[in-house]
């Protein structure tokens, strides 16, 4: 095995250095944004209004549903973690005979 120094010399008889052949290629600098216009308070407050407008808003029907399905998942996932609780204090009674 070569010592540092005999490696020294063979890089300065190749002339080049160690690391990689082809460095990357440097990223491009990000462009500068010019600044926005502020908006006026009357202005901001009608531009809510025009992007209000274009909301799809749920029917009363699928408002409902989405309720009464949020109230189901959160009956289901409530019985899925009391088992897995009441498993899992079994199972600890078990090995630490309490």
């Amino acid at each position: 095995m070569a010592s540092n120094e005999a490696t020294k010399k063979v890089d300065l008889v190749r002339g080049a250095a160690r690391g990689p052949a082809n460095p990357p290629p440097a990223r491009p600098a990000t462009p500068a944004r010019a600044p926005q216009k502020r908006a006026t308070p009357g202005e901001f407050f009608a531009q809510v209004r025009d992007e209000a407008r274009k909301v799809t808003w749920p029917s009363r029907r699928e408002t409902t549903i989405t309720t009464i399905m949020v109230f189901v998942m959160v009956v289901a996932a409530s019985l899925f973690f009391t088992v897995v609780d009441q498993a899992l204090r079994f199972l600890v009674g078990l090995i630490l005979g309490v």
